[in-house]
């Protein structure tokens, strides 16, 4: 099972990969949940970011489910808790304007 810093680095990979991400940003809270059920089995707590132009049009719901597509068997290997917040371009430039 590879380590945080490894895990963040693959999930990082698949969202660029799979959603053309302009922008990933990905806290691995993990060890704020350590003696937790969850953690006991080696899968990370992570908060997600993901800028896209694949999320333009989409609902909120909907841009989550292409999130968890793109991570596919990590969300139930490598990942036991998952917080995302989903953008498209136009939404992240506002944002940080």
């Amino acid at each position: 099972m590879p380590r945080g810093d490894d895990r963040a680095d693959i999930i990082r990979a698949r969202l660029e990969r799979d959603l053309d991400a302009a922008h990933v940003q990905i806290e691995d809270d993990s060890a704020l949940h350590a003696g937790h059920l969850g953690a006991q089995g080696g899968g990370g707590h992570y908060r997600v970011l993901v800028v896209s132009p694949r999320f333009d049009g989409l609902s909120r719901v909907a841009a989550q489910r292409l999130v968890y597509q793109a991570l596919g068997e990590l969300m139930t290997t490598e990942i036991h808790a998952l917080e995302m917040r989903t953008l498209t371009p136009d939404q992240w430039t506002a944002a940080n304007d």
